[in-house]
């Protein structure tokens, strides 16, 4: 008889997808829609929620169809979703009242800078590990009760749920029997205190977000019902449920203290894993649930860069660089050894664990003989030595995660590539394990939906299961290295000091 296999829907933010693994973490098939974006205005960014219901069932379906096995053999789906996009819903009707508002969107950005005005944000941290920014969903969910007409009084008496994309889903597959969400996404609204592990009445009131509208808060791994059999063909259990950079996180296995991944897209997201441990960062970044598994909560510190790929595009873009990633990485391959160019990619400001939104990037050491392959070499370096930068936060902040040997477990476009891969480990002086497999995100959503059907004994063990990576040792000389961190940092402080 054939070994079970695990069904995970990746909701993104361009894309709808669903996959299909076996129990050795192996994507079997997989299918997928884009998804349309809306801009009704300057900042604003939303998603059609309906639109992202119906994709996710064709896709389900078209995946199960592509394996050729029969949907008696899925042991449970697992769900990942886009984090902080959320919407409101009529609990009679299921009809959304506005579109989702999208994790990017600006809108309240008045809001935030007004509680933080008022005091707020120092207690909000606390309570949360967030800071005041309208990326996260609380301040959304207020401005929907507030501009939706009736929205408000509606949600007094009961009439509305909310939820971020992952409840979303499971309240439509299971026809509206289960109203949850698991601690990960709890943890991106600002309404959850991070220790207490439950929704906080003082953020609630703060916000002014009734708490009648929210889904109750489950493990990652456990049950959050069974699909209507006319949707799906039959019951399915739904066993797995976190957001995206935290699913990404147990697809690379970061399950023990010190254990780190990064994902370069367009720009970077990395986060290690502190335990039981839930540290305030001294340098900004984000303390969030790595994971709930048991009743059993693991924090992570996340950081975010703004600029990684996105300083890769910009050489075609704004140098001419042609052949796409792969040109521009043979041009900064040939770049002359010892060049001295710093590239500082502060296109839209600098991230984490600077913070400056008013930098802007520069380019410095350049020499008659720099040309384009060194400024090549140096936008790779950046997106390096950024990552230096927050290893060098999160040390900092955790000083008990990091006692043992690191290693940076990366995936994402870049870490395609073998050559920036091993560039990597040499600017960071840390070993890199390249994920082998791309859906590391998917795979993560997979293996808390084994864990919730019982096919794996633990996250360890779930974790043992996913496909081997490949190593990369620094090989720079440790002076080199320090010698180009040193000229980083101090460009990076010439491009905060001009603004």
């Amino acid at each position: 008889m054939s070994p079970p296999l695990i069904l995970a829907i990746d909701q993104g933010t361009t894309s709808t997808r669903a996959i299909l693994f076996d129990g050795n973490g192996c994507a079997l098939a997989e299918a997928g829609r884009p998804l349309e974006q809306f801009y009704p205005a300057d900042g604003w960014v939303e998603h059609d929620a309906e639109a992202i219901f119906t994709a996710s069932v064709e896709v389900l379906r078209e995946a199960v169809d592509k394996v050729g096995r029969g949907l008696d053999e899925i042991a449970a789906i697992g769900i990942t979703n886009q984090r902080e996009t959320v919407l409101i819903w009529e609990k009679e009707t299921g009809r959304p009242i506005h579109r989702a508002v999208v994790w990017q969107d600006r809108r309240t950005a008045a809001a935030c800078d007004r509680l933080r005005a008022e005091g707020h944000e120092a207690r909000v941290t606390e309570i949360t590990g967030l800071l005041l920014d309208p990326y996260f969903s609380g301040t959304k969910i207020a401005w929907l009760l507030d501009e939706i007409e009736g929205a408000r009084a509606a949600a007094e008496r009961g009439e509305l749920l909310a939820g971020t994309i992952d409840t979303w889903l499971i309240w439509k597959l299971t026809g509206g029997r289960v109203h949850a969400t698991d601690a990960t996404n709890a943890s991106r609204t600002l309404l959850f205190d991070l220790r207490a592990q439950a929704w906080s009445l003082e953020m609630l009131e703060l916000l002014r977000v009734p708490a009648a509208l929210l889904p109750e808060v489950r493990d990652c791994a456990g049950n959050y019902g069974e699909t209507d059999p006319d949707l799906t063909g039959r019951a399915i259990p739904i066993r797995g449920v976190a957001g995206d950079q935290q699913a990404a996180l147990m697809g690379q296995g970061c399950v023990r203290p010190g254990e780190m991944k990064a994902t370069y897209g367009t720009g970077c997201f990395m986060l290690v894993n502190t335990g039981e441990t839930a540290p305030l960062s001294g340098a900004r970044l984000l303390t969030t649930v790595a994971a709930r598994v048991g009743g059993r909560t693991t924090y992570a510190l996340e950081g975010a860069i703004f600029i990684a790929g996105a300083a890769i595009q910009w050489l075609a873009e704004g140098l001419g660089v042609e052949g796409g990633p792969q040109g521009a990485e043979q041009l900064a391959s040939s770049a002359r050894s010892g060049h001295g160019v710093v590239l500082v990619p502060a296109f839209t400001g600098l991230g984490a664990p600077w913070w400056d939104a008013a930098a802007r990037g520069a380019i410095f050491g350049l020499t008659r003989d720099a040309g384009r392959a060194e400024i090549a070499e140096a936008a790779f370096d950046a997106c390096a030595l950024q990552t230096r930068d927050l290893i060098k936060a999160m040390r900092a902040d955790a000083p008990d995660a990091f006692a043992g040997e690191v290693e940076l477990r990366i995936d994402g476009g870049m870490s395609k590539s073998p050559w920036f891969s091993q560039r990597l480990a040499d600017l960071t002086g840390v070993g890199v394990a390249r994920a082998t497999y791309r859906e590391t995100t998917a795979l993560g959503a997979a293996l808390f939906a084994g864990i919730g059907a019982g096919l794996y004994r633990d996250m360890a063990a779930a974790a043992e299961s996913r496909p081997p990576t490949e190593a990369f040792a620094p090989a720079l000389d440790v002076d080199r290295r320090e010698q180009a961190y040193a000229r980083w940092l101090d460009a990076v402080g010439r491009v905060r000091a001009s603004t």
